[in-house]
C-alpha cells in the first residue's frame, strides 16, 4: 500500500502544473503531408515551447519569448531561420524549398507551419530533421510522412537525423 502511494505521488509530480518547466522527455513531431491537388508539401512541426526557446536562446544569445505578442515579428525571423537550418526535405533527389508560414503557441507547445513550392509527383522522400539536437542529447524527433493517404512514420533518436521513404 505504501509503495502504491509513493508511485502515485511520483507520477503526480510529473504532471503537476507547478513543474511546467520540467518534462522528462525531449520530443518533437514533424507532420509532412503531400497535397496532391497543389503538388506541395504541407508541414507542421510541434515542439515543446520551453525546449524550443532554450534552443533559440543558445543559437541567438538573446531574449527569446515565443509567447510575447510584442516580440512576435522578431520571433518569427528566429523561428524561420532555425527551421531552415534544421529541417530539409529532398523530393525525388531534389532539394525542396520550404516556405515559412508562421508559428502559434498551443498550450505547452509551438506549432510551426511550412509549405513547399510545387514538387510534382512524389516517389522518394528524404528528410533531414535535426530539431533540438543542438540542445538535448536525448532528443527524439518523430516524423510522419503522408503521400496519397499512405502514412509512414519513423522515430529519430539523437544523433540520427535522416529518414528515407519510398512511396
Amino acid at each position: 500500500m505504501l509503495s502504491t502511494f509513493w508511485l502515485g505521488s511520483f507520477f503526480l509530480n510529473l504532471i503537476n502544473p507547478s513543474n511546467v518547466n520540467f518534462h522528462p522527455i525531449h520530443v518533437s513531431t514533424a507532420n509532412i503531408e503531400y497535397n496532391k491537388q497543389d503538388h506541395k508539401w504541407e508541414i507542421t512541426c510541434t515542439i515543446f515551447t520551453d525546449d524550443f526557446e532554450a534552443a533559440l536562446t543558445k543559437q541567438n544569445h538573446g531574449k527569446i519569448d515565443l509567447n510575447s505578442a510584442a516580440m512576435h515579428t522578431a520571433m518569427d525571423a528566429l523561428v524561420k531561420s532555425y527551421l531552415q537550418q534544421n529541417l530539409q526535405i529532398k523530393t525525388d533527389g531534389k532539394a525542396t524549398l520550404l516556405n515559412y508560414l508562421g508559428y502559434e503557441i498551443n498550450k505547452e507547445s509551438a506549432d510551426v507551419y511550412l509549405e513547399s513550392e510545387e514538387v510534382g509527383t512524389v516517389k522518394k522522400v528524404v528528410v533531414n530533421d535535426s530539431l533540438l539536437q543542438n540542445q538535448f542529447d536525448d532528443q527524439i524527433n518523430i516524423v510522419h510522412i503522408t503521400v496519397n493517404g499512405n502514412r509512414k512514420s519513423e522515430k529519430l533518436d539523437y544523433p540520427n537525423k535522416n529518414i528515407e521513404q519510398v512511396f
